[in-house]
């Protein structure tokens, strides 16, 4: 399992760079974190039941909390903070990051909403 060596939150970009004892390093929006948040609110309970977020391309992230030595609690500034990211998860959205944030706006599409770009697109 890689683990994270350093952790850096870029706020004016609303970037999180996340470097991993295997070399690699992942720059993550905000938006992207969010709108992956593995807590049940995004989620939900089971498959098929994910809610799609909306509205998110201006989220920030306000604080990041460890969670033993295993994940970190982000808090977003729209209140959202249920989710806990672990490790594993983390590398994993910043290894599937392109597939990941354009299945994304797909889903945006398909349901109508109008993604103001920008937000999630950087790697």
């Amino acid at each position: 399992m890689p683990i994270p060596t350093e952790i850096k939150l870029h706020q004016e970009s609303r970037v999180l760079d996340v470097t991993f004892d295997d070399g690699q390093t992942f720059s993550m929006s905000c938006e992207y974190l969010r709108v992956h948040s593995p807590s049940a609110d995004v989620k939900g309970h089971g498959p098929g039941q994910e809610v799609l977020q909306v509205n998110k391309e201006d989220v920030n992230i306000s604080q990041i909390e460890p969670v033993g030595q295993y994940a970190v609690r982000l808090h977003f500034d729209d209140g959202h903070h249920t989710g806990l990211y672990s490790w594993n998860y983390l590398h994993e959205l910043g290894s599937n990051y392109a597939d990941y944030w354009q299945r994304y706006l797909e889903r945006l599409q398909e349901a109508g909403y109008q993604h103001r770009s920008g937000g999630g697109s950087r790697q």
